[in-house]
């Protein structure tokens, strides 16, 4: 089992809301900073000057959510579903002017597997952001961060794609830890080789739930460049197709990652199969040794009358002489037929 690359926790943003269903609420001013906002405000909020987005994060566990989002949104109820639903397959579309997407990000909450990758919904209008979780993500923590130091993003598309680019980023130190050891098995001679193999089917499960979500998450980045919504700028669309080709690069790494292990296992069992055929032939030597020596023991204990040598005190000592002759005759043999 794998142990991904975790990053530096931000211990700014609470497990659980404080505020109603916020857990983080704050106001784009436009310049790569924001003002923080109560979940009061934030629920009747409208822009007071041109240029500013409300970026909520919200809890969708919370109860009544559903009733705000369509009531204070305007959503339908089919959406207002899916930004709720645990049914989070990555996809992306748009609503007249609004993008609605469903994205996943690896999991580093502590006793977690990073590839039970997290869903994070987001819906946008262009003035509003919202994104909703049910456990515990790293990327909205740390772009909140960058908010608060003044160099986060200014508008809701920079937002939306710097989101996007955070998810796929960590995606990588997954891969990257899968490959690294994946490294150290191949030069690995000293666990067992039946532990080596139980790490590797994990690996391979690994990669197998990793492009479960991340296959479909490509293909959301590429329907949204089909059809943006007219508040992502052309830097937005770049940002986000570049955020595809890099999850594409990390697909196709995973795909590697997956022939790599595909590789080491089949090397694992030809050493293993190779050291039980070593085994069983050391074991057919040593029968094929005994089995005349065996034999002739078994023959000379037979209690019949006639047994040569019963009368004689030396008979035992010629026998075990005639027996080691025996053996090393055998010996000589096999070493000519080189089966030694």
């Amino acid at each position: 089992m794998t142990t991904a690359l975790v990053p530096t926790e931000t211990p700014s943003v609470p497990d659980k809301p404080a505020d109603g269903p916020m857990l983080i609420g704050c106001i784009l001013d436009g310049r790569g900073g924001a003002t923080e906002i109560d979940w009061q405000s934030a629920k009747n909020w409208a822009p007071s000057r041109s240029g500013e987005v409300l970026w909520l994060h919200l809890d969708r566990m919370y109860e009544d959510l559903d009733d705000w989002l369509i009531e204070s949104l305007n959503l339908c109820e089919a959406t207002a579903e899916l930004l709720l639903s645990n049914e989070t397959r990555p996809r992306a579309f748009r609503e007249r002017d609004s993008l609605i997407a469903v994205l996943r990000g690896i999991n580093f909450n502590p006793g977690a597997e990073p590839e039970d990758m997290i869903a994070m919904q987001i819906w946008s209008d262009g003035q509003r952001l919202i994104t909703l979780r049910r456990r515990r993500l790293q990327t909205p923590r740390d772009v909140h961060q960058e908010l608060l130091a003044g160099r986060g993003p200014c508008t809701a598309g920079d937002l939306f794609s710097a989101l996007a680019e955070h998810l796929v980023v960590k995606m990588n130190y997954s891969i990257v830890d899968m490959n690294n050891r994946i490294d150290e098995m191949e030069e690995d001679e000293d666990t067992d080789i039946e532990e080596l193999l139980s790490e590797i089917a994990d690996i391979r499960r690994n990669c197998l739930a990793l492009k479960r979500f991340m296959s479909p998450q490509h293909e959301a980045m590429l329907a949204i460049q089909k059809s943006p919504p007219p508040w992502l700028s052309e830097d937005n669309l770049t940002d986000i197709r570049e955020t595809g080709e890099r999850l594409k690069r990390y697909l196709e790494d995973l795909d590697v990652s997956k022939e790599s292990a595909i590789v080491l296992q089949d090397d694992l069992n030809n050493r293993a199969q190779a050291k039980m055929n070593q085994t069983m032939y050391m074991l057919s030597i040593v029968a094929a040794i005994f089995l005349p020596l065996g034999f002739l023991t078994g023959l000379l204990g037979i209690n019949v009358g006639g047994m040569p040598g019963v009368d004689s005190s030396n008979a035992f000592w010629i026998t075990c002489s005639a027996l080691v002759i025996l053996m090393g005759f055998q010996f000589f043999i096999f070493r000519k037929l080189k089966w030694l």
